[in-house]
């Protein structure tokens, strides 16, 4: 006998478990983080270890291949922002000075033409601005080494990545067995597909993020800003958070420029720089190398965003983006779903269009004609 329950009740079932699961993903922020991370690389590096396996490589040796290559990629990335960040360090004395100079400048300018106006304050500059840089960047440098939680993370995240690999196959086999076996061939696919949406993302994702580390350090460099390879990497790599990560990218370097230079031009060549490549970013390189299939509306982005610096921080949001596109694959998959998939879904304007297809007619056109 199937009981239905009121309408409001299902309301407050679903909002109950709704509030447990935000809740039991906070608390257990310090395993599933690692966890997911080290899921994204295992199914990065799943092909160039299904590769060496094809090739006769035992697959102990083809998965300890595959962490070794992935470990030492990771280390030279973590070994490059090491050094810029300590090469800013460096020069953060000059830029207190120079903050110093502009705020005597001003404090002249409005003792001399406002009346009763109160001087700005460097100690408190120097508190809420300077202070924060010197704790940040030694956090950066030497404490985020140091504590407890890193060191874990750093031999964790290494050992999940080597699990998953090896046991990824087994893994797939129990996904199989835990549905009925006339479910087995759907949750084949739908294996097929999460793999290929989370491959398809950081592979694109990390192109773009080349792309535009190499743009925006050519036009920071023409500009003879300072630091430039560390602006320029730092804004690319804060372009995997949608909205937010663009703006940021472009604030820093932006007030860098203000401070560090005698003339308005370089900040707003700065400005025009950034917004020229921001523009090429969202609406060629992107949905060209990352594809629609990845791709989800503005709305959902930006709950996304929130939801996930709510629940785990930056991590959140990193995270959360390519987590709702592997939802958005499992709910186009389950019966009654659907709906749900489509509001993850990119807005199109042609419904006729499979959402293989949802990308601008431009794309489509270029792909068709480099044979992609």
């Amino acid at each position: 006998m199937q009981i239905k329950l009121p309408v409001y009740l299902k309301f407050v079932v679903i909002l109950l478990g709704i509030v447990l699961i935000v809740m039991i993903m906070r608390e257990a922020k310090s395993v599933l983080v690692p966890l997911m991370i080290s899921g994204f690389f295992a199914i990065l590096a799943s092909p160039f270890t299904s590769w060496m396996e094809k090739k006769g490589l035992p697959s102990l040796l083809a998965v300890a291949i595959s962490l070794i290559a992935l470990l030492a990629f990771i280390a030279g990335f973590v070994y490059f922002f090491y050094n810029q960040i300590m090469g800013f360090a460096g020069d953060l004395g000059a830029l207190e000075y120079r903050v110093i100079e502009l705020v005597e400048s001003v404090n002249e300018f409005m003792a001399e033409h406002l009346e009763g106006a109160v001087p700005i304050s460097m100690d408190n500059i120097r508190d809420t601005i300077f202070r924060q840089l010197y704790d940040n960047i030694d956090a950066l440098t030497t404490g985020i080494i140091a504590t407890a939680g890193t060191i874990t993370m750093a031999f964790i995240i290494p050992i999940y990545i080597f699990l998953f690999l090896y046991f990824r196959k087994f893994l797939a086999e129990f996904m199989k067995r835990a549905f009925a076996d006339h479910h087995r061939e759907k949750v084949g696919n739908v294996m097929n597909k999460v793999k290929s949406v989370v491959q398809n993302y950081i592979k694109g994702m990390f192109v773009v993020i080349c792309i535009l580390a190499v743009l925006n350090s050519i036009a920071l460099l023409s500009l003879g800003i300072r630091h430039a390879l560390l602006f320029a990497s730092f804004a690319a790599l804060l372009n995997v958070i949608p909205f937010v990560g663009p703006f940021l990218g472009a604030t820093f370097p932006i007030l860098f420029a203000l401070l560090t230079t005698d003339s308005l031009w370089y900040p707003f060549g700065v400005f025009l720089a950034f917004y020229v490549i921001q523009l090429a970013e969202s609406n060629f390189f992107t949905p060209f190398i990352v594809g629609g299939r990845v791709s989800m509306n503005p709305l959902m982005t930006i709950i996304a965003l929130f939801i996930g610096n709510f629940i785990w921080g930056l991590a959140g949001m990193i995270l959360f983006i390519p987590g709702m596109a592997v939802l958005k694959v499992i709910f186009d998959e389950i019966e009654g779903m659907e709906p749900y998939g489509f509001l993850l879904g990119k807005v199109r304007d042609d419904s006729n269009d499979p959402p293989e297809r949802q990308e601008p007619r431009l794309l489509s056109e270029i792909k068709k004609r480099m044979k992609f």
